[in-house]
């Protein structure tokens, strides 16, 4: 009999594992029994936990946004001021956590399940859904009335980001990804400075 408290150790464990055999195939082109394997665990035992490989794989992508959401709400707490921010949720997205090979990888593949997969696209939905609204809430006091647009333009530019790094053969560089974005929002800003009143 298993001890008590395991549960939650392994399931943990096949996440991680999940998300590394993910990164090194570089697509959704695993078994449950690769990624047991890479857990130190029978693929029976996996299957008991989460049934087949895509319930593994979205409860993957549940403990990334759950730790990227974490990273956001650290880094608004320690904000000050709209533009902070606005710097402080995209920074979120780039961080050596969020912006590893495997990470990368596991996010290209996720947008693809999400296609066909009605979990995968309400759980992206989730995702998108707060990235936007956290993204016009901050930038509102910046751009006025443009910030649903230019939310829409940053996250679009992340995503993009995400993207040239997963067919990337380099090392993903958070620091450029960040500063790349970071530019366009200086950029909306000032536009939106310029712009005449009426």
């Amino acid at each position: 009999m298993p001890k008590l408290g395991m549960e939650p150790i392994r399931r943990e464990a096949l996440v991680k594992a999940t998300i590394a055999e993910i990164g090194q195939a570089g697509s959704l082109d695993v078994t449950v029994a690769q990624i047991a394997r890479r857990a130190g665990m029978s693929s029976a035992l996996a299957h008991h936990y989460f049934g087949g490989k895509d319930q593994i794989f979205l409860a993957a992508m549940r403990h990334t946004l759950s730790l990227y959401g974490a990273e956001v709400r650290g880094a608004l707490a320690m904000a000050q001021g709209p533009r902070a921010r606005a710097e402080a949720i995209i920074r979120a997205g780039f961080t050596q956590s969020n912006f590893r090979r495997e990470v990368v990888a596991a996010w290209l593949n996720f947008y693809v399940l999400a296609q066909s997969d009605d979990e995968a696209r309400r759980l992206l939905g989730v995702y998108q859904r707060r990235l936007h609204s956290n993204l016009v809430y901050n930038l509102r006091a910046l751009v006025g009335p443009r910030a649903a647009e230019v939310a829409l333009r940053i996250a679009g530019l992340i995503d993009g980001l995400y993207l040239r790094e997963a067919l990337s053969k380099d090392a993903p560089s958070g620091d450029e990804a960040t500063r790349q974005v970071l530019t366009l929002l200086d950029h909306e800003i000032t536009h939106a400075d310029r712009e005449p009143t009426s």
